[in-house]
């Protein structure tokens, strides 16, 4: 039997979770601490090191232990099919750029899915900042807390009010995407390029930024992120204009004038 979020045994996925992430995240401060080689993957600013390989190794050791019947997804390649019809999603150093140059907006992350029908049911996430000390854990039907302590219902509120964090590479800001991202980045209020998609959500959840807009995000950068803004209250969208697809979440109002602004309704 599956084993869903806000029973007992989503309880002990939740506990699983996150302790796997708090050990990934000390991992590879650790590593960082001792000295780490950079690679490049695609561009100057999409890097891995040994740490991110490091902290998805431990977490996939743990999950083919404990969770035997379950798939895995990895960023950094891991990708076992199980056949409980549940999959954890690893993001094991996430702002690996971030990491890379020394800076604290990174973390280690985990989402849990579940098939359901023709798609699939988002059951939890779970994150941990290692600057902070900080690990969150939650979903849509698991009320999202931060080191034990319930977080806060979002708070709703129009784009104009709104903190927009973003990332575009230089190459997009011409052309169809440039058009769109700045139809709907010139509606808010200010906007944050900082470099970690799930700490962005993070700081979405706790209230202290408010939308988040990319395009073209993986599974590992939105799932994790996603439950926790859902069980707080907040919106994800996924939707596609000009040519890519683009991943739209945090207070419902500022999210659904994201989403217009994008589209030029």
């Amino acid at each position: 039997m599956s084993q869903v979020a806000g029973t007992a045994a989503g309880t002990d996925d939740a506990a699983l979770a996150s302790r796997l992430v708090r050990e990934a995240a000390e991992l590879a401060a650790r590593m960082r601490a001792e000295g780490l080689a950079v690679e490049t993957k695609t561009s100057v600013s999409d890097v891995v090191t040994a740490a991110d390989r490091a902290a998805e190794e431990l977490i996939v050791r743990s999950l083919r232990r404990l969770r035997p019947d379950d798939s895995i997804l990895g960023e950094e390649g891991a990708d076992h099919v199980g056949t409980s019809g549940r999959t954890w999603v690893i993001d094991p150093v996430d702002g690996t750029y971030n990491f890379a140059a020394g800076l604290d907006w990174w973390c280690s992350a985990l989402a849990l899915r579940e098939r359901a029908g023709d798609g699939d049911r988002l059951l939890l996430g779970a994150v941990h900042h290692e600057a902070s000390s900080s690990t969150y854990v939650g979903g849509p039907d698991l009320a999202p807390a931060v080191n034990g302590r319930p977080m806060a219902p979002l708070v709703d509120r129009p784009l104009a009010e709104s903190c927009l964090t973003t990332y575009l590479h230089p190459p997009f800001y011409g052309g169809p995407v440039g058009e769109a991202f700045g139809r709907m980045a010139n509606g808010a209020a200010t906007v944050r390029m900082l470099g970690s998609g799930t700490m962005d959500a993070m700081a979405i959840a706790s209230g202290r930024l408010h939308v988040l807009c990319q395009h073209s995000v993986p599974p590992w950068d939105e799932l994790p992120g996603a439950a926790i803004i859902r069980g707080v209250g907040g919106r994800t969208v996924r939707l596609s204009v000009a040519g890519v697809e683009w991943y739209v979440a945090g207070a419902p109002t500022a999210v659904a004038e994201v989403c217009a602004a994008l589209e030029d309704r």
